[in-house]
C-alpha cells in the first residue's frame, strides 16, 4: 500500500485561520517608529540665539526624548502621534553637533552646526538658478563652503497642508550649488564671507507664482479685503475643477502655502529673502495690501516675532518708450516700497538699473544679492558703516515753475550715471500730462524739476515706466529708488 498525505478536511482549514487571526489581533502591536519632518537632517543648520523648535511623529502616548550637546528635552506623543520640543537657545556658532531622537527607535542626525538660516522665497527670479547666472563656471568652481548649508522645498501645489516634502540638506561645494537659487546661494555667501558663521538656506521659490498663493487661504478669506480674489477663483474652481494644471498649479489661493511653505513653518530662521511680484502686476493696487498681509502671516505662524523681511523690487523690463506713460510695473515697485512703511523690519534692494528689456530674467543675480546682503548685514546684524536703503523719494516744494525735490538715504551724495546731469524725471501741471523734465542737484541736495511749457507743475516722477532710462545713484552704488509724487489712480486701481 503506497502511503500518501492526507490533506486536513476543510472544517480543519477553517478553525486553523481563525486561530491564526485570534492570535494576529491578541498579540503586542508593532510599536511605530519614531520620524522627523525632512527639515531635520545630516547637515542641517539651526538658528543662534533663539528656541528651535523641533518636532515629528511617534506612536501615540509614545515618550520622546531629544538630545542636542548638552540638552536634553522629553515629551509624550499626542493622540495623533505628532510631538514637538522646544530647544534652548544656543548662543555659541559652530559644530559639529549631533541631534538625537529617542522614542521606540533612535534617529540621529550627525554634522549639525549653529548658524544664521535663511529662507529664499519667492518666484522664477529667485528660483533662477546658478547654473543660469552670469560667470555659472567660476562661481561653481570657487563654492567650496563646507559650512553654507542648502535645502530645496519641491513645488507642490495643494489646498491640503502638508506635513513633509522630499528634500535634504547639503554642504556647498560646487557639485551641489549649481541646481541652487542664485541670489539665495550669493546673499548666503556674502553674510558667510561677512559674518565668518554658518549659514543655513531654505529654497522654496516657485516660478510664476502669484502672491496670493503663499497666503493661508483661510486667513484670505476672513481678512476681508480679497473677497473679488477670492470670488474670482471660487468661480474658476467650479468651472475648471478638472484642471490639474490650474487647480495644481502656482496661483490658486493657498496653493504653495500648503504645498510647500507649511512643512518649514516653524523651523528656526533668522528671516526671509523674496523676490517675487512681476505675476501680481497687472493687481499693482490690490499688492499694496495683499504684499505686507503675506508678511504679516508668515510672521504670525512662525511664531519669532517680526523677523526680517527683505526683498527685491522688479528690475527694469520691457521696452524703453521715447514718451512718458503709465505702467503696472512701476504701480507694482510702488507697492512694493509702501510695505517698508507699513511692516517693521522690512527692507528693499532696488535693482532699477541691472534688469534686461528683453528678458524678464537679468542674469545678474551677484548684485541683486549684494543688495539684499546689505538689509542684513546693516540691520539685521548691525554692522556700521554698510549703507542698504536706496535714496527714496520725502517731500517737494514749489519754486516758481520749478518742483524742489528732498530725498532720504542719500549716502555719500549724489552721483549720477555716465553723464552729470539728472536723467528720468517727468513733470506735469494740472491737467496731468508728463513731459520730461530738466534736472538739476542743487548745492544742498536737494533736486530741482522744471520743463518748458509747464508754467505752474503739480507733480514730478522718476523711473516711472516699465523699463525707464534713469541714472540717479548716490556715493555708496544705490539706485534712487522710482516714485512719483502725485496719487492719481493708476491702471491696475480697479483690477481685482
Amino acid at each position: 500500500m503506497t502511503n500518501r498525505t492526507l490533506q486536513p478536511p476543510w472544517q480543519t482549514l477553517l478553525l486553523t485561520a481563525a486561530l491564526l487571526l485570534v492570535a494576529a489581533v491578541l498579540s503586542p502591536v508593532a510599536s511605530a517608529d519614531v520620524s522627523l519632518n525632512n527639515m531635520f537632517g545630516d547637515h542641517m543648520v539651526l538658528q543662534q540665539g533663539i528656541r528651535n523648535r523641533v518636532w515629528g511623529k511617534a506612536e501615540a502616548g509614545e515618550k520622546v526624548t531629544v538630545t542636542l550637546a548638552t540638552q536634553s528635552h522629553s515629551t509624550t506623543a499626542a493622540d495623533d502621534g505628532s510631538w514637538e520640543v522646544m530647544l534652548d537657545a544656543v548662543q555659541e556658532y559652530g559644530g559639529p553637533h549631533t541631534l538625537t531622537v529617542k522614542g521606540n527607535n533612535t534617529v540621529s542626525f550627525e554634522d549639525v552646526l549653529i548658524g544664521e538660516v535663511w529662507v529664499c522665497a519667492g518666484q522664477s527670479n529667485m528660483q533662477w538658478s546658478v547654473n543660469a547666472a552670469n560667470d555659472a563656471d567660476l562661481e561653481k568652481a570657487s563654492a567650496s563652503f563646507p559650512e553654507i548649508r542648502l535645502i530645496s522645498v519641491p513645488q507642490v501645489g495643494t489646498q491640503e497642508p502638508q506635513w513633509n516634502f522630499n528634500g535634504s540638506w547639503k554642504p556647498c561645494s560646487p557639485e551641489s550649488v549649481g541646481g541652487f537659487s542664485a541670489v539665495g546661494y550669493f546673499f548666503g555667501r556674502q553674510l558667510h564671507q561677512t559674518l565668518g558663521v554658518p549659514v543655513g538656506l531654505i529654497n522654496n521659490a516657485w516660478g510664476g507664482s502669484a502672491c496670493e498663493a503663499w497666503v493661508n487661504r483661510q486667513k484670505l478669506a476672513d481678512d476681508g479685503r480679497f473677497e473679488k480674489l477670492l470670488a474670482r477663483w471660487e468661480q474658476m474652481e467650479k468651472e475648471k475643477a478638472d484642471d490639474d494644471r490650474l487647480m495644481k498649479g502656482n496661483a490658486r489661493p493657498g496653493n504653495i502655502y500648503n504645498g510647500v511653505l507649511t512643512p518649514s513653518i516653524g523651523y528656526g530662521i533668522r528671516g526671509a529673502i523674496w523676490y517675487q511680484g512681476e505675476s501680481n502686476a497687472s493687481r499693482a493696487y490690490q499688492y499694496r495690501d495683499l504684499f505686507p498681509y503675506m508678511i504679516k502671516t508668515w510672521r504670525d505662524e512662525w511664531g519669532l516675532g517680526d523677523f526680517p523681511f527683505y526683498w527685491v523690487q522688479l528690475a527694469d523690463f520691457r521696452g524703453e518708450k521715447a514718451e512718458p506713460a503709465e505702467s503696472d510695473w512701476a504701480e507694482l515697485r510702488e507697492a512694493q516700497t509702501m510695505t517698508m512703511d507699513a511692516l517693521p523690519a522690512t527692507g528693499e534692494a532696488v535693482i532699477i538699473d541691472i534688469g534686461e528689456g528683453k528678458d524678464i530674467h537679468p542674469k545678474n543675480k551677484q548684485d541683486v544679492a549684494k543688495r539684499l546682503a546689505r538689509w542684513a548685514l546693516a540691520e539685521t546684524y548691525a554692522m556700521a558703516g554698510i549703507p542698504c536703503h536706496s535714496p527714496r523719494y520725502a517731500s517737494m516744494e514749489k519754486d516758481g515753475n520749478k518742483i524742489v525735490l528732498s530725498f532720504d538715504h542719500v549716502d555719500g551724495g549724489w552721483r549720477p550715471f555716465d553723464v552729470n546731469e539728472p536723467i528720468g524725471f517727468t513733470i506735469a501741471g494740472a491737467d496731468k500730462a508728463f513731459v520730461h523734465a530738466k534736472a538739476t542737484v542743487r548745492e544742498d541736495g536737494r533736486i530741482e524739476v522744471s520743463a518748458e511749457g509747464v508754467a505752474d507743475p503739480v507733480a514730478v516722477r522718476y523711473a516711472w515706466a516699465d523699463n525707464p532710462i534713469c541714472n540717479m545713484f548716490d556715493g555708496a552704488g544705490l539706485p534712487l529708488t522710482p516714485f512719483r509724487t502725485d496719487d492719481y489712480p493708476g491702471v491696475t486701481v480697479n483690477n481685482h
